[in-house]
């Protein structure tokens, strides 16, 4: 097989449609930096299906796509051909010639064709397995995966010889297999669990099914005994209800005649009413012109009495008027006398305190002559001190500092000394210190820069483990969730939809009507559970409450229930319930709503048809979404529903209880199913997807966990930090001899300087002594003169002061004595004033009393006269009145006895009525207890009370008897807890699934062993050809190597695992003569690269690839090497082709044809093709272009 032609537009530089046809067995490509070489690999790379942008050198693959020039717009589309003759029929495909296409799109879509026809990336990877032909095969070799290789780098040294031995395809069955065994597992997993889940449930549903049988017998014998009881119990309302009547009628003859009676008198009672009328008006008038003058009387004498009260108050004001001016008058006289006394003293202490001012301000004049002569002393006296203190100081501070100099220049002269001596032992340290610094560092710098790669390839290889071990774990969970959410659908599923086809749980007639096929009746007509979806929230409390209606046809008119019925009794197939569609036509259902509730009708789905039917069976229904009952409802139309279907409460009545398994699975089967059937394809969809992220992640884990441990990191770690604790002491003792010496010369250079200018300063400060001691003899002469003068003024100021401070206090003292006399003197003046303005008031307001009380007098006289009168003619009028009354209290009393006689007739009235409403009531409770009997037989047994009310009682048993047996089975029943009345034909259906997924148990168990055995094979057979492959390689390079080398040097390939051969690294032993390096990285580039060479070519060996391609391999490369390399090339193109992409000159004369690739426009490639067999000697070869 051999390649032909690869066609790229579009991808990456080849912005243009190129054509590159390999028709000679050695092919080179060359080409400046930069004119996309490299791009022609990645494109037979990409074409190959390789998927990692980064092996293309791309942050992205949409990169790929060729994104523009400044001239030319980005292209909208990436596409490659490449073309193979398959002449060996190595590719599994009856075609000659076989061409695959990748084409890539702006808008991320992305296609793959393979001869023109659309196919999967899948499909390119199966036809290309095992044939050395590959993405990521050793037939295309980059000058970067040399040292891959070289480095096991990804464990790629195990992933050529697969390929070249031919295990791939084992490795890819077993990684299948083992994927189909996981996925059997969690299958088997599943089933098991489904298989606990069933058979518990189906211990549940055997214990129902006894219970419900034993139920049903137990509803019969009630039904028959609670139908001879309403056969009682009706004959005996009916015979109570004939007496009842004939009371009746009695009574109502008796009421009528009372009534009568009763409109007798009360017309009489008009006619004396209106009589008594008049007189109550006369007598009225009669009151009120006596209550007028009444009060007249009463206001009179309110008048006269203010009026007394008035003057006698005015009187007592007058004298007390009186007294207050004799006493003001008389204190007006003894405050003229204290204002005389005080204004004499006040004029002969002013006069004392004028002479004791004269006398202060002499004594004060004195004091300030004496105290500036003691001033002008003092000052003199101070500076002399202050003088002799400052010479003192100068001269101690000069013999201290001459001291500290002569001190600090001996210890300078001693440091000098030791600092010599430390300096020239240091400087013989830092030479040898310095050495070694050097080779350190160079010997860092190469650790630091492989530990640092090698941190960084483990770090990325941690994280990415991590993140995608974070992702399985949740993936798996989710598929778990996801898996047992599918089974619960698929059984919920499978039984809604057997419960739908079998008619599970509905009566005979149902049934019956529900597969018979007739002219007068449609089986497709649908019951009310039928036609109505209820949210699962919901559900079971409004299922509870349709209960009774659930099994009720809907048929458009009564002649379509009319035709069902007749075909029932025809067929004596029992009874069945309809609704009448057209009598809902017309219905509109209230709209009433309590606190915290909603209207049933609005959480029901059906049919815009019977959306009236629905509202009114929701008639007044409401649900709460707590399940508190309520104390009270407000109204009797209300029925209370519970979310939770607990119960069910009325005004005069509740019901409720636990909830059971099946309650809520009978509304809506239809519709449930059609959910449940969209959620089990979501489902299924989800665990198809979630399934092939989690295969693809296990995988990623398992690549990732199969490169590079962190040993290695540890070891080259561990001498890096060895090298930088050494190197860190060092440059620590180096810096610290260098800093020693450096602070060592200065310092020594100060410290002579620092002893001259000393030694100068003690010299100076000897002569500066001398002045100051002569100057401080003089100074102290000048004070014992000037200390004699200043003694004897002290004396003359301290008397002067004294007498002064005496005279100062004297004359405060007077100063607040006339201040004292001066404010009782204002004081009095004061109260004087104020004494004569209230005498001057007080007879102002005497003289206008004495008028008022003149007044006052008068008024009280005329107001006495008035009343007299009144009191006259008062009594008159109280005579007239007590006559009137006598009159009127005459004609009421016999209107009274009239009314009396009235209410008694009222009395025996109301009496007859009650009696009457009494025997209604007991009429009604009568019928209301036939209708009762009638409502129950209907409602527990689907019986009229019509049909038996005719009939003989058949059991001849008291009524008391039968009443007994019939309570106690009523009461069995009712505490005989919830059944499952489809819990016989459930138990057979789950008994049936049971024994089905037994089988599949079974079979997947079976199934687990074979795929088991599968993988062993596997196993084997890939280990017994890997290892053959592997020993066929080995000396494949060994003389591949010596080839290229020496016969002398030593080469081999190693199993670091031969136990575990297919999971092993490969170690390469290379040491070319003369040499004894400790691993293949202490090679040159040149040698690394042969010895590459050498292993591929033993592949090749091995397993010739159909075509090599070698992009720049040779670049390491000397001019001798380039030979041996050029030469082995040309041996193994008899088998292979061979594509060079190099810019060695030695490399291009050996190829076949050359393809030159160029940028005529900036950003574009081109490609023109040379013929190198008619330039055979030349070594300068000049490209044309086509």
């Amino acid at each position: 097989m051999r390649l032909k032609q690869l066609e790229i537009k579009g991808f990456k530089s080849f912005a243009n449609e190129t054509v590159i046809n390999f028709s000679e067995d050695v092919i080179g490509i060359v080409g400046p930096n930069g004119s996309g070489k490299s791009n022609i690999v990645d494109a037979i790379r990409w074409v190959l299906g390789e998927q990692k942008s980064k092996e293309l050198r791309l942050d992205q693959m949409s990169s790929v796509i060729f994104n523009g020039t400044k001239r030319r717009k980005a292209g909208g589309l990436a596409q490659v051909s490449l073309t193979f003759e398959n002449t060996k029929n190595l590719l599994p495909t009856e075609y000659s010639t076989v061409t695959i296409t990748r084409l890539l799109y702006r808008s991320g879509e992305s296609e793959y064709r393979l001869n023109g026809v659309p196919c999967r990336l899948r499909d390119i990877t199966s036809l290309f397995l095992d044939t050395g032909i590959g993405s990521n095969s050793y037939a295309i070799i980059a000058l970067g995966m040399v040292d891959d290789i070289l480095n096991d780098k990804e464990n790629s040294r195990q992933r050529m010889f697969e390929q070249a031995a031919g295990v791939s395809k084992y490795k890819v069955r077993k990684r299948e297999t083992l994927a189909k065994l996981k996925s059997t597992a969690e299958d088997l997993e599943r089933v098991q669990d489904l298989l606990f889940e069933i058979d518990n449930n189906l211990k549940i549903l055997e214990k129902q099914a006894r219970r419900t049988k034993k139920y049903f017998e137990l509803k019969a014998r009630y039904k028959e005994l609670s139908t001879e009881l309403a056969k009682m119990k009706v004959a005996a309302f009916k015979e109570r209800q004939n007496e009842v009547r004939q009371k009746l009628e009695v009574e109502e003859h008796r009421y009528r005649q009372v009534e009568v009676e009763i409109n007798q008198m009360e017309a009489k009672l008009e006619a004396e009413r209106k009589g008594n009328l008049d007189k109550e008006k006369a007598l009225s008038d009669r009151q009120r012109e006596l209550n007028n003058l009444a009060g007249n009387i009463r206001g009179m004498e309110n008048d006269k009495r203010m009026h007394l009260q008035k003057q006698q108050f005015l009187e007592q004001n007058q004298a007390k008027l009186t007294e207050e001016v004799k006493t003001t008058q008389a204190r007006i006289s003894q405050l003229e006398e204290d204002i005389g006394f005080y204004r004499s003293e006040l004029n002969g202490e002013k006069r004392l305190e004028a002479k004791l001012e004269e006398e202060l301000a002499a004594a004060e004049a004195k004091l300030g002559s004496i105290r500036q002569d003691h001033g002008q002393l003092k000052a003199g006296l101070e500076d002399i001190v202050h003088e002799q203190q400052s010479l003192e100081r100068q001269a101690f501070e000069l013999e201290k500092q001459k001291a500290v100099n002569s001190n600090q220049a001996e210890s300078y002269r001693q440091d000098v000394q030791r600092s010599l001596k430390d300096i020239d032992q240091r400087r013989q340290e830092v030479g040898g210190l310095r050495e070694k610094m050097t080779a350190l560092e160079a010997e860092e710098k190469t650790k630091a820069t492989a530990v640092a790669l090698l941190e960084q390839e483990e770090e990325n290889r941690q994280n990415n483990i991590r993140q995608a071990e974070g992702e399985l774990e949740a993936l798996t969970q989710k598929i778990t969730r996801v898996n047992r959410e599918l089974d619960a659908k698929r059984n919920e599923y499978k039984l809604t939809k057997s419960m739908v086809e079998n008619l599970e749980g509905f009566p005979e007639s149902i049934r019956f009507l529900s597969s018979t096929k007739s002219a007068d009746w449609d089986k497709e007509t649908p019951l009310l559970s039928d036609l109505i979806y209820v949210k699962e929230e919901y559900r079971v409390a409004i299922e509870n409450y349709l209960e009774p209606y659930l099994n009720y046809y809907v048929v458009p008119n009564l002649e379509a229930a009319y035709r069902a019925v007749q075909l029932l009794s025809k067929t004596q197939k029992g009874k069945a319930n309809f609704f009448l569609l057209d009598a809902f036509r017309d219905y509109t259902a209230p709209m009433a709503l309590l606190p915290d509730t909603m209207q049933a009708i609005n959480l029901v789905e059906t049919d815009p048809a019977y959306r009236n039917l629905c509202s009114y069976l929701l008639e007044n229904v409401l649900i709460t979404e707590k399940d508190e009952i309520r104390e009270s409802l407000p109204d009797s139309q209300f029925v209370l529903l519970s979310r939770s279907g607990r119960f069910i409460q009325r005004r005069y009545s509740i019901s409720g209880g636990s909830i059971g398994l099946f309650e809520g699975k009978k509304i809506g089967r239809k519709k449930n199913m059609e959910v449940l059937d969209a959620a089990i394809k979501r489902l299924e969809r989800d665990e198809n997807s979630l399934s092939g992220e989690f295969y693809n992640l296990k995988s990623k884990i398992e690549q990732l966990k199969a490169q590079r441990t962190p040993a290695q990191i540890q070891e080259q770690q561990n001498a890096l930090n060895r090298l930088m604790q050494d190197k860190a002491a060092l440059s620590t003792r180096l810096e610290n001899f260098e800093s020693f010496i450096r602070e060592a010369d200065e310092q020594r250079s100060r410290i002579e300087n620092a002893i001259g200018h000393l030694e100068a300063a003690n010299e100076g400060i000897e002569g500066q002594l001398a002045g100051k001691n002569r100057e401080i003899a003089a100074v102290k002469e000048r004070i014992a003169n000037a200390d004699v003068n200043y003694r004897q003024v002290a004396e003359e100021l301290s008397e002067a002061s004294s007498a002064f401070n005496e005279k100062n206090i004297q004359f405060i003292r007077q100063q607040n004595k006339v201040s004292t006399f001066q404010r009782e003197l204002g004081f009095r003046e004061k109260q004087l004033e104020d004494a004569h303005r209230l005498v001057s008031s007080s007879q102002q307001a005497l003289s206008g009393t004495a008028d008022e009380i003149l007044s006052l007098q008068g008024l009280v006289d005329g107001l006495e006269t008035q009343l007299q009168q009144s009191y006259e003619e008062r009594k008159q009028k109280e005579s007239i009145l007590t006559e009137a009354e006598q009159s009127y209290f005459q004609s009421r009393g016999g209107l009274n006895e009239l009314e009396d006689n009235i209410r008694k007739a009222h009395k025996q009235s109301q009496d007859i009525q009650i009696l009457v409403n009494n025997l209604k009531d007991k009429a009604n409770d009568i019928k209301f207890e036939i209708s009762s009997v009638a409502q129950r037989l209907r409602i527990e047994f689907n019986v009229e009370i019509n049909d038996i009310v005719n009939q003989e009682v058949s059991l001849e048993l008291p009524q008391e008897e039968l009443e007994l047996q019939v309570d106690r089975l009523r009461g069995r029943l009712e505490n005989y807890g919830e059944i499952n009345p489809m819990a016989v034909e459930a138990y057979d259906e789950m008994k049936e699934r049971f024994d089905s997924i037994s089988q599949q148990r079974d079979d997947i168990l079976n199934a687990k062993e074979a795929l088991e055995q599968t993988i062993k094979e596997i196993e084997e057979t890939a280990t017994a050809q890997f290892l053959d492959a592997f020993e066929k390689a080995r000396i494949f390079f060994i003389d591949v190597f010596r080839s290229l080398f020496t016969e002398d040097d030593t080469c081999d390939l190693i199993l670091l695992e031969p136990d575990n051969p297919l999971e092993s690294r490969i170690e390469i032993v290379a040491k070319p003569k003369g040499k004894r390096p400790q691993t293949i990285s202490q090679l040159s580039g040149g040698e690394k690269t042969l010895t590459a060479t050498a292993l591929l070519f033993a592949l090749y060996l091995l397993k010739p690839a159909p075509f090599c391609i070698f992009d720049e391999v040779d670049a390491p490369l000397d001019d001798a090497n380039i030979e041996k390399f050029n030469r082995i090339i040309k041996k193994f193109s008899k088998d292979s082709q061979f594509i060079i992409v190099t810019h060695n000159k030695l490399t291009m004369a050996a190829v076949n044809t050359i393809y030159g690739v160029y940028m005529a426009e900036q950003g574009i490639s081109g490609v023109s093709p040379v013929d190198f067999r008619d330039y055979e000697h030349s070594t300068t070869f000049e490209i044309a272009e086509n």
